[in-house]
């Protein structure tokens, strides 16, 4: 599977829920082939509206959407794929939900929860937090750029670089291997954000 480039993730935690369908249109419309909706305050109706409305818009696109956490809101909204933390449903599980050809991405914070995602059959492996981050207030102590270059030599599969990924920093991610970067609020909170989305894509072109 070829996952690459700029993975932004809305999360209605940062922006409003009535801004979050804006914001897919804006990134979809600046070149993004894959973003994510976390929703995790929205009660799960509402999580389910978004996250079809999304998967609709995304599918005009042949754009790449991923649901946060939750595999019954994919399974029910058509999205391509759940992206699973380590609390979550078993990807096993997920699996039987969603069928083969559906994305399924693990979250890690260790070189050895990431040889154990791949061995699960996820389809991507995050890492992190890379840098200090704000969007997760539970998150653990920054893993730093070494150890992100250690998981990449270890795996196979696309790996994705989160937490704390700003534009000025991103650079060096990449160089460490990163084949995508997980990117909230530096992105959510931008001015434009189909602008700062162009970028983040011009970033992976000239690395």
């Amino acid at each position: 599977m070829k996952l690459r480039g700029l993975y932004p993730i809305i999360d209605v935690g940062v922006i409003e829920a009535g801004r979050a369908l804006r914001v897919a249109e804006e990134i979809i419309q600046a070149g993004v082939k894959i973003f994510q909706l976390r929703a995790k305050s929205l009660p799960s109706g509402e999580f389910l509206e978004l996250a079809s409305e999304m998967a609709r818009l995304a599918g005009k696109a042949d754009v790449n959407f991923i649901v946060n956490d939750r595999t019954d809101i994919a399974f029910l909204a058509q999205a391509d794929g759940v992206h699973l933390g380590r609390d979550d449903l078993p990807l096993a599980a997920a699996r039987k939900i969603l069928g083969r050809e559906k994305i399924i991405g693990l979250s890690s914070h260790s070189p050895a929860e990431a040889l154990e995602a791949q061995a699960q059959g996820a389809d991507y492996v995050a890492f992190g937090p890379i840098f200090p981050t704000s969007t997760k207030p539970d998150a653990q102590k920054p893993k730093g750029i070494e150890a992100l270059r250690e998981i990449k030599a270890k795996i196979r599969l696309p790996l994705v670089a989160i937490g704390g990924i700003r534009e000025e920093l991103a650079p060096q991610v990449i160089e460490a291997g990163a084949d995508m970067l997980a990117v909230i609020a530096d992105l959510l909170n931008a001015p434009d954000v189909g602008e700062k989305a162009k970028r983040f894509g011009v970033l992976f072109k000239e690395n």
